[in-house]
């Protein structure tokens, strides 16, 4: 068994709380053969990265922001494969409150659509697409989301689908746990510790505003 102890707690949305995985694919495969782009490569790149910067990469002539707005408000339509990952609603409620946030690639909009899907409450810290200038691998989501908490980054604990996010936890200065539900373990080798479903973490608190983290 691992144990972490940490301050708060902050999670990826899509691939982490929320299964969509299946629609992130299939609005992306649509967006890119509508322009002509090799849909494989963009899937290839498009997991746990802000869509700004996928298009930005795979298509700088075109109006991002623009484009941002189209394939994201698809996104929050299609809702078809798109549940609650199971275990997540019972593992944010054995959180004290205002202890863990969400840190997400997508945009406010599309988070809180997502969340409310799922069943989960908006947590008052929520970082977006909206709220900083460089998205994941960056560290600027994941030491936003610390400074909403109140907590030094060091004292927060990451969890994770997508190398970019694991990377961005790290250079932050963060522990991650990595979930296997969008990449293998051998993607996610370089999370702190490596779960195949969320009903692994264990929660508890002494009632202090330390967190013990156990995975079994």
């Amino acid at each position: 068994m691992t144990t972490f102890v940490c301050s708060g707690i902050l999670f990826d949305l899509d691939g982490v709380l929320v299964d969509s995985t299946r629609s992130v694919d299939r609005q992306w495969r649509i967006w890119a053969r509508e322009q002509g782009i090799n849909d494989e490569k963009v899937i290839a790149i498009a997991h746990g990265v802000r869509t700004v910067e996928v298009i930005r990469m795979v298509a700088p002539h075109l109006d991002a922001e623009a484009e941002v707005r189209k394939l994201e408000s698809r996104e929050a339509d299609d809702r078809d494969g798109v549940a609650v990952m199971p275990g997540a609603v019972e593992l944010v409620r054995s959180i004290p409150a205002g202890r863990w946030g969400v840190v997400t690639s997508g945009t406010r909009h599309l988070a809180q659509a997502r969340l409310r899907l799922a069943g989960i409450p908006v947590p008052n810290t929520l970082v977006t697409a909206d709220d900083v200038v460089n998205g994941k691998p960056h560290p600027e989501p994941y030491l936003k989301g610390a400074e909403m908490l109140g907590v030094s980054a060091a004292d927060c604990l990451v969890v994770e689908d997508a190398p970019a996010g694991i990377r961005a936890a790290h250079a932050a200065g963060m522990k991650a746990i990595g979930l296997t539900s969008t990449f293998s373990g051998e993607s996610l080798r370089a999370a702190d510790a490596v779960i195949g479903q969320l009903a692994e973490i264990q929660i508890s608190s002494d009632g202090t505003r330390m967190l013990s983290v156990a995975i079994s």
